[in-house]
């Protein structure tokens, strides 16, 4: 790598000059000015895009055995080895794990104004009437 440098020496030259005979000079050396600029980008020719072969993206398989999708959590193993984990009966689980809401968002008029989740709603709608407000304006 000897002879790359990614900050080049500048000598910067100031002349001033009265007459022709006489010259007033002055030199500034300016150390560490970047020297390297931004990657070329490739541009690829007719002939090199005809002969790649394109890669179809697979997906993750699809679980159709309808025992194990009973008995396993399928897809909650992220590591590449292992197995899915098996699930256990409903006692073993807590209580507010069932009572979790699965469905959508209940509407602002559905909850107590006194609620948390309330006003949590009423800011979510607001934003979200805002953001609305503010596309039509250029600035």
């Amino acid at each position: 790598m000897s002879g790359y440098s990614l900050f080049r020496t500048v000598t910067l030259t100031k002349c001033i000059t009265a007459n022709t005979t006489a010259a007033l000079c002055r030199s500034n050396v300016l150390c560490r000015v970047p020297a390297c600029g931004y990657a070329k980008k490739v541009v690829m020719g007719k002939s090199k895009s005809k002969s790649m072969v394109k890669v179809e993206l697979k997906g993750p398989e699809v679980c159709t055995d309808p025992q194990k999708l009973t008995t396993h959590a399928v897809g909650v193993n992220i590591f590449k080895q292992g197995e899915d984990p098996k699930l256990k009966p409903h006692e073993e689980y807590p209580e507010w794990l069932f009572q979790l809401n699965l469905g959508p968002a209940k509407k602002l008029r559905e909850l107590e104004p006194d609620s948390w989740e309330y006003w949590q709603r009423l800011r979510k709608e607001n934003i979200w009437r805002n953001n609305r407000l503010q596309q039509g304006k250029k600035w």
